[in-house]
């Protein structure tokens, strides 16, 4: 009688997890190849109960002085790679009120002035793994454009790649916050439809939803999360 034909074997490579050799699968992301190596990771990463942004990882590959960065979650391995999770790169947060400001460049003078000394020199563009146009929105800020900032900004998941490779140490995710919310407080457009909803959640329409939500153990909300009706 004929053998079943076997199933292929899983092909590993061998990559670098913070110094220790460890064998992957070779398609693996970097946040399937560090838990496959064993380690569980509980928090922090916004695929893991945290926010978004918080895997973010350098590395380096073999024979290229580069240090690369990525995020875990959608950056895969490769043969020899070199790798250091950062779960948080250190920013000073300013602390305002925001209808004591006014939606253009006094805003950023006051509260983030690091941004002039911007030299345009691009690494924060090349650094960021969302692909977003960091300089040009650090040049927008420089002018005062907050609606620039907010658009180009839009996509930020703050995770401090740019940051950390700026040579001028600009902080350049907080300001793009602080744009967002400028913006969203002076030069945002009315929305009748956002309005309404508003209205009716302070009306208690969605009371018994809620209430119900509380209720559910975490399986039945992982279920209805994932059969929900998305676009």
């Amino acid at each position: 009688m004929a053998r079943a034909p076997t199933e292929a074997k899983e092909r590993l490579i061998t990559v670098y997890i913070m110094g220790k050799a460890c064998e992957v699968p070779a398609e693996a992301t970097i946040m399937g190849a560090i838990e496959y190596a064993g380690h569980q990771i509980i928090r922090g990463a916004g695929c893991r109960e945290g926010y978004c942004g918080a895997c973010a990882t350098i590395y380096r590959l073999p024979g290229d002085y580069k240090i690369r960065a990525g995020l875990a979650c959608m950056t895969l391995v490769e043969e020899g790679m070199t790798l250091a999770q950062i779960p948080y790169v250190p920013a000073e947060k300013a602390i305002y009120d925001i209808e004591k400001l006014k939606p253009n460049v006094s805003a950023i003078q006051q509260l983030y002035p690091s941004v002039f000394r911007c030299v345009a020199c691009g690494t924060c563009t090349r650094s960021c793994p969302q692909g977003l146009q960091v300089m040009d929105y650090v040049q927008a800020a420089k002018r005062g454009d907050i609606a620039e900032v907010m658009d180009l900004s839009f996509d930020c998941v703050v995770c401090g790649m740019c940051m950390l490779r700026c040579p001028a140490e600009i902080t350049q995710p907080l300001v793009g916050i602080l744009a967002k919310r400028l913006y969203g407080r002076y030069l945002r457009k009315d929305s009748p439809e956002l309005a309404a909803r508003v209205k009716a959640v302070e009306e208690g329409a969605y009371d018994a939803e809620y209430a119900e939500l509380m209720t559910m153990s975490r399986k039945d909300l992982s279920d209805r999360y994932y059969a929900r009706d998305t676009e």
